[in-house]
C-alpha cells in the first residue's frame, strides 16, 4: 500500500521545527560521539550499486551502510548515547561534566546511583546499555515477548538489567514508564508521548549524523542535493524524522523526495498519514522486521514527517527477506552486503514502488533518478539472519573480502 502525502511541503524548513531539531545540534552530537571508543569507524561507507541501478532503470542507487560503525552493528548507536549525554548534562548542570570525559567513564563514580530505563525491540536498548556502561550509570531494559533470547543476551552483555514482560513493544513502553515513576529512574526512549519529548528529540537529533556524512561523502557542500529520492525506515518515526529534518533544513524547497517504508502489520505512520495525526497501527505488529514492529507513531516525530515526507508505504515481510538475500548476493559491480531484516525496508519499498509505474512517475522516478537507501543494521540477530538469508553473515563477509580483493 502507498499513499502520496497531501501535506508534503515544498517550502523552507519551518522555524518552529528548527527550534526543536537543527543541523547545528546534529554537528555537536557528531563531535561528542567522535571521541567514543566504541566506534570502530568515525564515518560509515556510502556504497554505489551500479548493477542494481541498471537493473531497475535508475540513474544511481546509493546505500549508506550503518552496520559497520561499531560492534553494535546498528544506527541506534547514534541516538541513545547522544540522548544520555544530553540528559546527564542537563540533570547535573553544576558538576562540570564534559561529554568526552563522560564517555570515557571519568565521572563513573558520580553517576553510580543514576539509573536510566528504556523499552526496546533490541538495537536501541543495546545502544543505551553500551552508553550507560561507558559513562558508569545503571541501565534497565524492558523487553516484550517477541524480542528473541539472542537479542536479550546481546543487551545484557553490556551490563543492563533485563525486565521481561508479556505483550508487544507498546506494552513495554508503558511498563518502562511505570517502572521509572515507581523507582525514580529516567526513561531514555526514542518514542515520544504526552509530556515526554526532550529525550526523544535528542535521540532523533543523533540520526541527523547519517545525513551529514552522506552529503560530505558526495562533496555536496554547494549546489543541489546529490540524490533525488530517499527511502527511510518507519518504526515510530525517529530515524525518518532525524534524517528528513536535516535534509529539509539543508535544501529547503529543493529537498529530495522522501518516502517512508514500514511493515504492513506495523503501519502506524501510514495510518497517521491517512488520518492526519500520529496514531496507531492497524495490524498485530508482529513483523520479522523487529526494529520496525511498532504500534504507535511518535507524536514528536510526526511533526517533522507530516510536512517532510512525500509518501508512506508498507511492505510484506517476505519482500524484506528477498531484499536481504539480494544484497547478500552482490554482483560483479555491487559489493555483497550484510543487511538485517529492518535494514532492507528501503530497498524492498523501492522494488515494490517500481512495480507500479504510475505511482513511480507520480513521485518523479525516471532513468535519471538518484536514490539513497539507509542500511540501518547488520546481522544484529545472527541466527535469525542465517535462517532468513540461508547462509551466515560470515559467509557474506567472506564474499565481501573476495570482491574487494578483486577490485
Amino acid at each position: 500500500m502507498l499513499i502520496v502525502n497531501p501535506k508534503a511541503a515544498r517550502r523552507p524548513y519551518p522555524e518552529a521545527l528548527r527550534t526543536v531539531m537543527n543541523m547545528q545540534q546534529a554537528a555537536e552530537s557528531r563531535a561528542w560521539l567522535s571521541t567514543w571508543n566504541r566506534f570502530e569507524r568515525p564515518v560509515t561507507p556510502l556504497l554505489g550499486m551500479p548493477d542494481l541501478a541498471a537493473e531497475l532503470g535508475l540513474g544511481k542507487v546509493l546505500i549508506k551502510d550503518e552496520s559497520v560503525r561499531s560492534p553494535l552493528a546498528s544506527f541506534k548507536v547514534l541516538g541513545a548515547p547522544v540522548a544520555l549525554l544530553r540528559l546527564i548534562l542537563a540533570r547535573f548542570p553544576d558538576r562540570g561534566f564534559e561529554p568526552g570525559a563522560l564517555l570515557a567513564g571519568k565521572h563513573a563514580r558520580d553517576l553510580a546511583g543514576f539509573t536510566v530505563i528504556s523499552a526496546t525491540d533490541g538495537n536501541h536498548g543495546r545502544a543505551l546499555a553500551a552508553a550507560a556502561q561507558s559513562v558508569g550509570c545503571r541501565c534497565v531494559i524492558v523487553l516484550h515477548a517477541h524480542v528473541s533470547e539472542e537479542r536479550e543476551q546481546a543487551i545484557a552483555a553490556y551490563g543492563a538489567r533485563i525486565v521481561r514482560i508479556r505483550g508487544n513493544y507498546d506494552d513495554s513502553v508503558h511498563e518502562a514508564a511505570s517502572l521509572a515513576q515507581e523507582n525514580g529512574w529516567t526513561v531514555v526512549s526514542d518514542t515520544s508521548y504526552e509530556g515526554y519529548e526532550a529525550i526523544p528529540r535528542d535521540v532523533m537529533q543523533g540520526y541527523g549524523i547519517i545525513a551529514a556524512e552522506t552529503l560530505e561523502a558526495l562533496d555536496a557542500s554547494d549546489g543541489d542535493c546529490p540524490f533525488s529520492h530517499v527511502f527511510l525506515q518507519g518504526g515510530v518515526g525517529g530515524l525518518a524524522a532525524g534524517i528528513a529534518s536535516y535534509l529539509w533544513e539543508r535544501y529547503g524547497a529543493a529537498r529530495p523526495t522522501m518516502i517512508v517504508v514500514e511493515p504492513r502489520q506495523a503501519d502506524c505512520l501510514y495510518q497517521s498519514a491517512l488520518v492526519g495525526h500520529a496514531t496507531k497501527a492497524s495490524g498485530p505488529v508482529d513483523s520479522v522486521m523487529a526494529g520496525l514492529a511498532c504500534g504507535q507513531a511518535s507524536p514528536l516525530a510526526w511533526k517533522f514527517l507530516e510536512g517532510g515526507i512525500d509518501a508512506f508505504m508498507t511492505i510484506e515481510d517476505q519482500e524484506a527477506v528477498d531484499a536481504m538475500r539480494r544484497l547478500a548476493r552482490g554482483s560483479a559491480n555491487d559489493l555483497p552486503l550484510v543487511a538485517g531484516e529492518s535494514a532492507v525496508a528501503g530497498l524492498a519499498g523501492l522494488l515494490r514502488l517500481l512495480e507500479s509505474p504510475g505511482k513511480a512517475a507520480e513521485l518523479g522516478f525516471d532513468g535519471r533518478s538518484r536514490v539513497l537507501l539507509i542500511s540501518t543494521e547488520g546481522a544484529t540477530a545472527p541466527s535469525l539472519y542465517a535462517e532468513l538469508v540461508g547462509e551466515a553473515a560470515s559467509a557474506v563477509q567472506e564474499r565481501q573480502r573476495a570482491w574487494l580483493g578483486a577490485r
